[in-house]
Order: C-alpha cells, then sequence, then structure tokens
C-alpha cells in the first residue's frame, strides 16, 4: 500500500473512531463498508482497512453482515479509570519533577481557557481543555511509555467526560482540582502532585458512575 493509501486509511480511522467514541455510531449498530464509503466519499480499501483497525481496538465486531459497534462498554470505563488512578499520578510526579518554565506557561495557558469556558457553561470546550490538560502533562512527564498508554485511555471516554462537564458543579471542581495539580507541579512538589492527581481521577470516576453517565446505551 503505498504512503497516499496508508494516510487515506489513517483518517478513515481517525473519523470512525471519534464517530463510535462519541456515539455518533451507536453500541450494536451495523456498519457496512459501502455506507461508509458513502458516508465518507472514500474507496472500500481505506475503509477496510480502517475496519480491521477498528476491530483490533475492540471497537467494532467483524462479521459477514458488517461490522456491529461495541463502542465503549461499562465495564471498559470502570477498567480505564482504574488504571488511570494507578499510573496518572506518576506522569504528574515525573512532571513535577522535570517542569520548565515552557511548560509551567503552557499548563496555565490552557487553564485560562478551561476557566473561561466553564465560566460560559461549555462542555465542548472544557471538554477540550481538559484533554490540553491532560496531555500536556503526559507529555512533560518526559516518559514516551505513559505517554503512549494514558492518551488512547484518556481519548476513548471523550463521550462520557463531556457528558460529565455537562454538570456545571463537577466543571467548576474539575477546574479547581486542576489549580491545585498545576500549583504542586509548578512548584516542583511531585508527591502532592500525584496525590492530588490520583484524588482527581477518583472524582471523575465516582461523578460518572454515579450520575449514570456509564450507561452504555445510548
Amino acid at each position: 500500500m503505498d504512503h497516499k493509501m496508508v494516510s487515506l486509511a489513517d483518517q478513515v480511522f481517525d473519523e470512525l473512531e471519534k464517530a463510535i467514541l462519541n456515539g455518533t455510531y451507536q453500541r450494536e449498530e451495523i456498519l457496512t463498508e459501502a455506507r461508509l464509503c458513502d458516508e465518507l466519499g472514500v474507496s472500500r480499501t481505506p475503509v477496510r482497512e480502517a475496519m480491521y483497525r477498528l476491530s483490533q481496538e475492540h471497537l467494532i465486531d467483524l462479521s459477514v453482515k458488517g461490522a456491529k459497534v461495541i463502542g465503549v462498554t461499562e465495564q471498559d470505563i470502570e477498567d480505564i479509570y482504574n488504571i488511570r488512578l494507578r499510573i496518572e499520578g506518576l506522569a504528574s510526579y515525573l512532571a513535577a519533577k522535570k517542569i520548565t518554565e515552557e511548560g509551567i506557561q503552557e499548563l496555565q495557558r490552557t487553564l485560562d481557557l478551561q476557566e473561561f469556558y466553564t465560566q460560559k457553561g461549555e462542555p465542548e470546550g472544557i471538554k477540550n481543555m481538559d484533554d490540553s490538560f491532560h496531555q500536556a502533562i503526559y507529555r512533560l512527564c518526559g516518559s514516551p511509555a505513559l505517554r503512549y498508554t494514558l492518551e488512547p485511555l484518556h481519548r476513548r471516554i471523550v463521550k462520557y467526560r463531556k457528558a460529565s462537564f455537562s454538570t456545571r458543579r463537577r466543571a467548576e471542581n474539575s477546574l479547581q482540582e486542576h489549580f491545585a495539580i498545576f500549583d504542586a507541579i509548578r512548584n516542583q512538589n511531585a508527591e502532592l502532585a500525584e496525590k492530588l492527581t490520583i484524588k482527581h481521577i477518583e472524582n471523575a470516576k465516582n461523578n460518572i458512575i454515579s450520575g449514570g453517565n456509564a450507561t452504555c446505551q445510548d
């Protein structure tokens, strides 16, 4: 397969993954190659490659009838948060140890924007800045292994994090938790940064589960 086709397959994969994770394609929905080719305006080859990759990610189940959307199950959400509880604190710990002035400024800009969207009550903007904050920490920790473990997990539950931010109280609490983590990282208090991050992930998990956002039927 040439580079152009690989690039197109990557684009199709990204589009389909996003549509599955944000709920555009519903759990149990059947996706066929013909339908996806028509919707995306591409040939069967990149669609077929993307569908194979999605099946490897356990987001769809391939069969002769097409692809059945699996999406993210309640058990997936439970497992993802439990994994993040174990290792995301380490990312903040390492980021605090290695933080630079440039990194501090990046986190500050992200939090300023998150505060702006929180005050305006815009879940999409809040979710995007939440992504940026966590992804910045994943980069700043200086561990590619941690980064490439955490980024897919964070992305996989995008629909449920966005629903969580629709609740103003959780959006405001999350912002304050981010500010506290930021202060610990900026002051190079690695132990506190780790502790606050673990508590932050635990709060997010409890909010999603107790709020019913972990129901994967819609």
